[in-house]
């Protein structure tokens, strides 16, 4: 099993979870979070003594078959992008170990 983890402008997490959906990917985890892609506009930026410029992003993640990995990873990058220039990353981890949380006997 592969973990895809995509960061992804807020403009852009809609079509993604369209595009996901519409291909039967239904059971991943958004989350709001605080980072360094480049700002799409002067409202996205906010400035920080600490590491300079700071934006909100959207963090997507989904657990899938390794034979799916290629599939994903393009329809996040075909449908979560703004333009010609990198607007986001999409990471792909290996899972050891999937355990059931309940429903076994200690």
């Amino acid at each position: 099993m592969k973990l895809i983890t995509a960061y992804l402008h807020h403009v852009r997490v809609a079509p993604v979870v369209d595009a996901l959906a519409d291909a039967g990917f239904n059971n991943f985890i958004l989350q709001d979070v605080k980072g360094t892609l480049k700002p799409l506009e002067e409202a996205e930026q906010v400035y920080s003594s600490a590491i300079s410029l700071v934006i909100s992003e959207a963090k997507l993640s989904l657990v899938c078959d390794e034979a799916q990995v290629s599939l994903v990873a393009s329809i996040i990058r075909v449908s979560g992008s703004i333009g010609p220039d990198i607007c986001g990353w999409v990471y792909v981890s290996t899972i050891d170990a999937a355990l059931p949380i309940g429903g076994v006997a200690i």
